[in-house]
């Protein structure tokens, strides 16, 4: 009898042998990883390391900047997205990036929900009620409806930074979108709302691929499932997190998280 083969991983990101340039400086050399869908997966080393920049890779926002050039592959949710045939407000539209610093639009918290959806769904004719809907269903994703349902016509720019920053990843949802990047999404926030906005990540997880920047190593060890160490522009290890945390496998990975450099 044949034995059964186990089913491959799913994987939401793949990048192989990525390399990317800023003018004449190197931050990203020979990166190959494989982001399993679903889960949470925080990225980790010292600054100038390369987390942000592969974050940016995954939407191509980094080619806002004229001087980057990259080389290698990258496939989000198996496409390869430097392929000429990509859209990039598609792309973007399936994979949303949250800030370190919350940026809320100076306009109602309502607007703010439903902004994604003037872009890309403009030519669509969505009636007040679906409108509704979309805005509970997003605010209730993010844990804020029961704190704002009475306030959606405030301007967004008075909710606390921990709100803000929750409504910043509710903006995302409408459109629908299968990654959420974050990069230090709690680096402006006070311990309180630290906690808070671990919490609504944990929530998210298995509905959306989470792929989080964090220098925080007490949240990369709370609030991820596999963890990923760069250094100086290279994967060192991808491990699960609480293996990465408990028995490494490089000294440069021990090294960096008992605080002996970075």
């Amino acid at each position: 009898m044949e034995k059964n083969t186990p089913p491959q991983p799913e994987y939401a990101i793949r990048s192989e042998k990525l390399n990317l340039w800023y003018g004449t400086f190197q931050a990203l050399i020979d990166v190959s990883l494989q982001i399993k869908k679903g889960i949470i997966t925080s990225m980790i080393g010292p600054s100038g390391c390369g987390k942000s920049t592969f974050l940016r890779c995954c939407n191509r926002i980094n080619e806002r900047i004229g001087y980057v050039r990259t080389a290698g592959t990258m496939n989000v949710l198996g496409a390869n997205i430097y392929d000429p045939s990509v859209e990039l407000v598609q792309l973007r539209k399936q994979v949303g990036m949250v800030f370190q610093r919350p940026n809320p639009l100076p306009i109602s918290i309502r607007d703010n929900v439903l902004f994604g959806l003037d872009i890309h769904a403009k030519d669509q004719k969505i009636s007040k009620a679906e409108q509704d809907q979309i805005v509970e269903s997003s605010l209730r994703q993010v844990l804020l409806w029961e704190f704002v349902k009475d306030r959606l016509k405030e301007k967004a720019t008075r909710l606390s930074l921990e709100e803000q920053q929750k409504l910043c990843i509710a903006r995302l949802l409408p459109v629908k979108p299968s990654i959420l990047l974050m990069d230090e999404p709690c680096s402006a926030l006070d311990p309180k709302g630290t906690e808070a906005v671990e919490e609504l990540i944990w929530a998210l997880r298995g509905t959306y691929t989470i792929l989080m920047v964090t220098h925080n190593m007490a949240q990369a060890r709370r609030a991820s499932e596999e963890c990923v160490f760069l250094l100086l522009g290279r994967v060192i290890e991808h491990l699960p997190t609480e293996v990465l945390f408990v028995s490494p496998t490089q000294k440069e990975t021990a090294d960096y998280i008992e605080g002996r450099f970075g």
